[in-house]
């Protein structure tokens, strides 16, 4: 089963504390996060999250000043076993769409994975008719 979700991806200062800040701001607009990967570089990290409340988490980082972007993104169910994402990425790569970056978020309520899978706007629809077959 697959679905677009919204992600905020948050620029952070590479700095001691930065995480935390954000964390606070949406922890004070009673914000979860319900997925989360950073990525770094020299100067600045981005933060991506999928959170319960968007509009909350929105407005909260922009009171705080927060640059942010919000992008649509593919959430996948898969089953947490070994192969799981090899074979999701075969789907993808037999139709020729290209895999901007994923992140994996696991419970072990249900013995599922969820892939959070980033593709161009332009292929959202025909990944989600691949994936929902």
């Amino acid at each position: 089963m697959a679905h677009v979700v919204n992600q905020i991806s948050v620029f952070l200062e590479q700095r001691v504390g930065t995480l935390a800040e954000f964390c606070e701001v949406l922890r004070e607009a009673g914000v979860d996060m319900r997925a989360l990967s950073l990525a770094e570089s020299t100067d600045f990290g981005v933060a991506r999250v999928i959170v319960d409340k968007l509009e909350v988490a929105q407005e909260a980082l922009k009171k705080s000043g927060r640059i942010f972007s919000i992008t649509p993104v593919v959430a996948v169910e898969i089953k947490d076993e070994a192969g799981a994402l090899y074979k999701l990425l075969e789907v993808l790569k037999k139709a020729n769409i290209n895999l901007k970056y994923c992140y994996a978020v696991t419970t072990s309520l249900d013995g599922k994975a969820y892939m959070m899978i980033r593709v161009s706007r332009a292929e959202i629809d025909k990944t989600l008719e691949l994936l929902n077959q």
